[in-house]
C-alpha cells in the first residue's frame, strides 16, 4: 500500500516567480525552514543531494525526473526492481496573476509498507516548506 503525503497553497504571485523559488537549490535555505542543505542543479536528469531537518544526519540523493517549467517538476529516488519509490511532484496552476501551488510525495514498491514505518510524519515538513514557498514568492512578487 502506497503511503503519500500532500499540501497546496494558493499562492498571491505569478507562476514563473514561484517556479523561480522551486528551481533555485542555493536559495533554498532562504525561504524553506526544512532545508539543512541542497545541493545540485535542479534541472531534469540532474541529481541534487538533500538534507532535511526532519533526518539532519541523512543525505539524500534525488534524481529530478522531470522539469516543465513553469508547472510541473518531479523529483524520485528509490531502489531497484521498483521494490521502493519514493516521487514527490511539484504542481503549479496560474490562474489570474496567482499560482495554485500543490505538493504531494508518494512511496509506492514491494518493500514501501516496511520502509515507510521508519519515515517520520512529514504533515508539519510539508506545511513549513508550503508556507515558506509561499511567503517568499509573495514578499518577491514585485522583483
Amino acid at each position: 500500500m502506497a503511503k503519500r503525503y500532500h499540501v497546496s497553497r494558493s499562492i498571491a504571485a505569478p507562476a514563473d516567480r514561484v517556479w523561480a523559488l522551486l528551481t533555485d537549490a542555493a536559495g533554498y535555505r532562504d525561504w524553506n525552514p526544512t532545508i539543512v542543505s541542497l545541493e545540485g542543479r535542479i534541472s531534469a536528469g540532474e541529481t541534487i543531494a538533500l538534507v532535511s531537518t526532519v533526518n539532519p544526519k541523512r543525505t539524500f540523493k534525488l534524481e529530478v525526473t522531470e522539469t516543465t517549467a513553469p508547472s510541473r517538476m518531479v523529483w524520485s529516488s528509490g531502489m531497484p526492481l521498483g521494490l521502493f519509490k519514493g516521487e514527490r511532484t511539484y504542481r503549479l496552476d496560474e490562474r489570474d496573476g496567482a499560482t495554485e501551488f500543490s505538493m504531494t510525495e508518494e512511496y509506492t514498491g514491494l518493500l514501501a509498507g516496511l520502509i515507510t514505518k521508519a519515515i517520520p510524519d512529514l504533515t508539519e515538513s510539508f506545511s513549513q516548506f508550503a508556507d515558506g514557498l509561499m511567503n517568499s514568492a509573495e514578499r518577491n512578487r514585485g522583483s
